[in-house]
């Protein structure tokens, strides 16, 4: 198994940091690997805490009297240098239950108040996003979404188009638009299930 020899802080961000890492692989070879994270610092990565904590929380919810709509949002992403459709989502705050993030996230994103479902732990719990570059995890909320969409409770730095999409629109934008992969496999259950939370229940 491969071993971490030493880790050095390369930024100081209040979101998101650069470590480096000095390694050995498991035939003894020395190298170095770079990860991402939302530690402000050493004690607090995942590497070194063994926790799996929730740096942030994905929401998918269903809007409508038939719930047959889903929340979706366009994004300008500095990353792609452009759109790209996701679910709204957000970072947790010190000390803040993901759900409540998600009911603050989803109010502040879209203007629409979620009314949150009960799950089996392991659909919602925190899972890894990225692991080839980030330690960061989120968990998952389901609900349902009410109310009018609203910008006024946009950060200046969000850009943010709000997309309620029915079956057809999803399909279209799962053909033809930039995708962030945990949506785009939610979405792939809201096309195909025919009840879109019916694979929350446990059998």
């Amino acid at each position: 198994m491969g071993e971490i020899k030493k880790v050095t802080q390369v930024t100081k961000n209040p979101y998101l940091n650069f470590y480096e890492l000095d390694t050995v692989n498991k035939v003894g070879r020395p190298g170095h690997y770079y990860v991402a994270s939302r530690a402000k610092n050493q004690d607090e990565l995942k590497m070194t805490t063994k926790e799996n904590t929730p740096d942030g929380v994905v929401i998918y919810s269903l809007y409508g009297e038939q719930h047959d709509k889903v929340v979706m949002i366009r994004q300008y992403r500095y990353p792609l240098g452009g759109y790209v459709y996701e679910l709204p989502a957000g970072l947790v705050d010190p000390g803040e239950n993901y759900h409540t993030a998600a009911i603050r996230e989803m109010k502040e994103e879209t203007g629409l108040t979620l009314s949150p479902i009960t799950v089996d732990e392991m659909y919602q719990k925190p899972y890894f996003t990225t692991v080839g570059m980030t330690d960061e995890s989120c968990g998952t909320v389901y609900g349902y979404a009410s109310g009018e969409i609203s910008k006024k409770y946009l950060e200046s730095s969000e850009e943010i188009e709000v997309i309620l999409a029915d079956r057809d629109e999803v399909r279209r934008i799962l053909k033809e638009e930039n995708v962030a992969l945990i949506c785009a496999y939610m979405m792939m259950h809201f096309l195909h299930d025919e009840e879109p939370f019916g694979f929350l229940k446990d059998k």
